[in-house]
């Protein structure tokens, strides 16, 4: 379309590869209302050693990491424990770090509106094993959002009442935002035309 030539891919990109800073475990005092959170969450859950694997702090945000199998459990204690009262999941939304062993990250992001304070849970798993418990019975706002995670990344909810996809068609095989998915080489139908992928277009010069 731009008189590219080559590949055809007009992302701009270039191939680009950006390496990905490792997260590394903060260490205390994590600041704000961060050692707060974390202590209310080791007093409140009894497997806490077991479930978190580490605490992050970047850019003033606190992240931690859950194993897959107690996301459900932590976030239940995050939204009902009186100290802690995140009662409200503004989203869940899945990320690929391509090259990983665990590549597949979901991240939740809770509010306290009690304590006006928020928290991201990160959960990390692998293409062969994609499986995630649900944690739409805790918060049902996480509904069409794993959906949407499942349908753009293949992460497996399992437990979800309705796990279909959301944005693709039933019939859609594989997962768009996967870093391996085809960039433009998906011809794509619409209304019974077939839109060819960018490198098979016409060149405006």
């Amino acid at each position: 379309m731009f008189g590219v030539h080559g590949s055809g891919d007009t992302s701009g990109m270039g191939g680009l590869v950006r390496r990905r800073p490792l997260p590394v475990p903060a260490e205390r005092p994590y600041g704000s209302y961060f050692d707060e959170t974390v202590d209310a969450l080791a007093e409140a859950f009894p497997q806490f050693h077991e479930a978190i694997e580490m605490v992050n702090v970047d850019r003033d945000e606190l992240t931690i990491y859950v194993r897959p199998r107690f996301i459900a459990e932590v976030c239940k204690t995050m939204r009902d424990d009186e100290a802690l009262r995140y009662e409200f999941c503004s989203s869940v939304s899945g990320v690929d770090y391509l090259g990983e062993r665990r590549r597949l990250h979901v991240t939740y992001h809770l509010l306290s509106m009690t304590y006006r304070r928020r928290v991201r849970l990160e959960v990390a798993v692998t293409t062969e094993n994609p499986h995630v418990p649900t944690v739409t019975p805790v918060y049902p706002t996480a509904d069409w959002q794993e959906r949407e995670t499942y349908d753009m990344f293949g992460v497996v909810f399992d437990g979800h009442p309705n796990l279909t996809r959301i944005l693709m068609p039933d019939d859609w095989e594989g997962y768009p935002q996967r870093k391996d998915y085809p960039l433009g080489g998906v011809p794509v139908e619409y209304k019974g035309a077939e839109i060819p992928p960018p490198d098979e277009r016409r060149a405006y010069k």
